[in-house]
């Protein structure tokens, strides 16, 4: 099992993806996203907890005027490995990465996360 928490400003978007080594829970504690979980797409608010079976494609956006805070649990560890990769510790400066970087780390981490 793996779990990591994420901070979602208004308009960020995580992009389209599947895990094809586990089925994941979103557990939205605060703020509005607009969830595509498979073929379908709906509007979550804090409370909703999202289920994500194994190798379903996914993706989520902050659609409201608040932060989107959210804890994420995978059945299987793994996943927090990408998320660490592509993630700043606390209190550190964000700096962007380059396309290509990010392009890198995704193809290193595919077996947990496969993006469109």
């Amino acid at each position: 099992m793996a779990v990591v928490t994420e901070d979602m400003a208004p308009g960020d978007k995580i992009p389209i993806h599947r895990h094809p080594h586990a089925d994941e829970l979103i557990l939205i504690q605060s703020g509005t996203g607009k969830v595509m979980l498979g073929d379908k797409v709906q509007v979550a608010h804090a409370g909703a907890i999202v289920f994500i079976p194994k190798d379903t494609w996914i993706s989520m956006e902050n659609i409201g005027a608040d932060h989107l805070t959210h804890t994420d649990i995978w059945s299987t560890s793994g996943h927090e490995e990408y998320m660490r990769a592509v993630s700043v510790p606390v209190g550190q400066p964000v700096v962007p990465m380059t396309k290509q970087e990010l392009m890198e780390i995704r193809k290193k981490f595919t077996h947990y996360a496969i993006f469109q």
